[in-house]
């Protein structure tokens, strides 16, 4: 072997010698504990992840059961029934301005349960329409056994106010629906509408000038005290006839029959019907009469009527 040839074979074995002596990196304690804590970071955000996600589904299902078990109560119902229709004159001082219709023609069922459908419509009169025009619906779907809504639906049309609404009640749930939102309600939560039938089935007996009965009533997007106050007792008469009436006050805040700007007092025939035989209601333009012309379909005897 030539000297040219050695020296050839030993420059490798130097170079190799060389990369063996270099020293390796070592991780220090430091960065020991860095990696252990990015480590423990990285299961707490997975358990996390899956915990919110478990609620998540937890809480889904718990909405979907919630109220499937819930027992809704029975009131005791002898004042009105499916058939009943009353009319009454709408008057605007010494003027018959309109006339109204309020009455149960069917009962239907919503979410598995019987409900009265209520249907209450106010009608100017084209003598009076060109003064203040009035072309008001509402329909109100009430519990057979609860006295307390399941859907209610308003369209008001007062002179230049209109207003459509719509809520949806879910009475095991306590929540309304609109198409603005839902909302959560106190249980048994009234409209205007179901508010006045459940008033008719009070007994007023016991109750004297001064007493309340509290209600709650939900309207756009919030829920009111209802409180129903007991002025006392009067005979009146009207076109359907002269009647021992009691004489209630609904304290209403919003969502009232027709437009109200103040006070509303109802005369009640002060029997176990509690048929409505006058309202008077303060509106924009004064004072609104409406009284009881004619009856049909009453669920019993009115016990009241004087003639």
């Amino acid at each position: 072997m030539s000297l040219e040839q050695s020296a050839l074979q030993k420059k490798p074995g130097k170079k190799t010698a060389k990369a063996a002596r270099r020293p390796v990196p070592a991780h220090t304690p430091a960065d020991s504990a860095a990696v252990r804590s990015a480590d423990s970071l990285r299961v707490m955000m997975v358990n996390a992840a899956a915990d919110s996600i478990r609620h998540r589904a937890d809480s889904l299902e718990a909405v979907k059961k919630a109220g499937a078990g819930v027992q809704l109560r029975t009131i005791a119902n002898v004042a009105f029934d499916v058939g009943e229709r009353l009319v009454f004159d709408v008057n605007y001082g010494f003027i018959t301005a309109g006339s109204a219709v309020l009455e149960i023609p069917a009962l239907d069922s919503l979410g598995g349960r019987k409900c009265f459908r209520v249907e209450f419509r106010v009608n100017s009169l084209p003598s009076f329409s060109w003064i203040y025009r009035v072309e008001d619906r509402y329909v109100t779907y009430i519990d057979a056994a609860t006295i307390a809504p399941w859907k209610f639906e308003q369209r008001v049309r007062e002179g230049s106010y209109s207003r459509d609404f719509v809520a949806e009640f879910d009475q095991r749930r306590n929540v309304a629906r609109t198409s603005e939102g839902t909302y959560p309600v106190p249980p048994y939560v009234h409209d205007i509408l179901s508010a006045f039938y459940f008033a008719r089935t009070v007994d007023y007996t016991p109750l004297k000038a001064g007493d309340q009965v509290q209600l709650y009533n939900f309207y756009k997007d919030k829920t009111y005290d209802l409180l129903v106050r007991v002025l006392g007792r009067q005979q009146l008469e009207v076109a359907a006839g002269t009647f021992n009436t009691v004489v209630i006050e609904p304290l209403v805040r919003e969502g009232g029959l027709i437009k109200s700007e103040g006070r509303i007092v109802i005369w009640l025939t002060d029997d176990e019907r509690k048929i409505p035989i006058r309202v008077n209601t303060k509106v924009v333009i004064g004072s609104i009469d409406t009284e009881l012309k004619e009856y049909t379909g009453i669920r019993g005897p009115v016990s009241s009527r004087v003639k």
